[in-house]
């Protein structure tokens, strides 16, 4: 009797680069914990759990695609929890983000890089001397800082060399805390200002922003001894600091609370910044922006602009402020198609 063939007969192997049948179902991930990642180095990520227990050390799950993770985000880990150096988790969700803050490479450039993720605060770190303070990178981190939702926090290091009274007459009209750091004649930080600085970074996320040779890392390291963040002198010849951060890095504060320690920056792109929200910025300037004509837009020679009369009435730090502006808004990327 012939027999009947049917597809239960035919045995067929399957071929190199086929994938498997996948299922539409995505696994839902229950078993795991909740994390805060606090340090990034070439696609590893180290995560502290949020019961407090040893740090873990992970990897993206392929699921997230091209999301990226920064310090500061809130994920989920699941796999090998028991850290150490040879095990590894992954970090297959990345919750949903309070604030994030971002810089792009320059003002022409569009596309922006997120610095940290759900920080409160934005001490931006400036030196009085060695090197010369920026007002301009100031203005850029208040920006950034507002347009991000964080509190801005002005920390003025290296007062022993020189006055900061002439840069905290620049900006007290914003209202912005500042804190005043010098070093007593044994090399130290001095402990009022350090006692200042700590009042306001205790229980709450706090990313340090500034240029190289400011004096960050010594800032750290005092705050947080066990920290061993390196430091370098700033070169004599160009005004300069060393890179001595070289990746973000999250520091638990011993009074409670986190420190976002940042690598030196030398610019700090604002393209993504709309030229209403810098205007958040510069607040002494809100009483004139009411008078000045509808679509005005405040750039220099600018017909009918209020700001003119209104920064020579107010004196030399207000016109110092709107000449900051509008550097700024000079330099905002053209519409698409215009």
């Amino acid at each position: 009797m012939r027999r009947t063939w049917d597809e239960d007969d035919v045995r067929v192997r399957p071929g190199k680069g086929k994938s498997r049948p996948r299922s539409k179902e995505r696994p839902t991930h229950d078993a795991g914990a909740p994390g805060r990642v606090v340090a990034v180095d070439r696609g590893r990520f180290t995560a502290i759990p949020d019961d407090g227990s040893d740090p873990i050390f992970a990897v993206k799950a392929r699921e997230l695609g091209r999301k990226s993770v920064v310090v500061g985000d809130a994920v989920w880990l699941t796999g090998d929890l028991s850290g150490g150096p040879d095990r590894l988790a992954r970090i297959v969700r990345i919750e949903e983000r309070t604030t994030v803050l971002r810089r792009s490479a320059d003002d022409a450039d569009p596309d922006e890089r997120v610095i940290v993720a759900n920080a409160e605060q934005l001490a931006i770190v400036t030196s009085l001397a060695n090197p010369e303070p920026s007002p301009g990178l100031i203005d850029r981190c208040l920006v950034a800082a507002y347009d991000a939702g964080l509190a801005p926090l002005l920390v003025l290091t290296k007062a022993d060399l020189t006055d900061p009274a002439g840069l905290l007459r620049l900006y007290a009209a914003l209202d912005v805390p500042t804190v005043v750091c010098g070093r007593d004649p044994a090399g130290a930080l001095e402990p009022q200002g350090l006692a200042r600085l700590r009042t306001e970074l205790v229980d709450r996320v706090t990313c340090l922003v500034g240029h190289s040779g400011v004096g960050k890392s010594t800032l750290v390291n005092a705050l947080v001894p066990d920290a061993e963040r390196i430091t370098a002198d700033v070169n004599a010849v160009t005004g300069r600091g060393r890179h001595t951060s070289t990746q973000a890095v999250a520091i638990a504060l011993p009074e409670g609370g986190w420190l976002i320690d940042t690598p030196g920056v030398r610019s700090f792109g604002l393209a993504h910044v709309e030229p209403d929200r810098v205007l958040r910025a510069f607040r002494e300037l809100d009483p004139a922006l009411e008078h000045c004509p509808r679509g005005c837009p405040h750039t220099e020679n600018a017909e009918d602009c209020a700001l003119d009369e209104f920064a020579a009435a107010a004196g030399p730090a207000t016109v110092a402020r709107l000449a900051s502006l509008r550097r700024l808004l000079a330099v905002r990327p053209a519409e698409p198609g215009a």
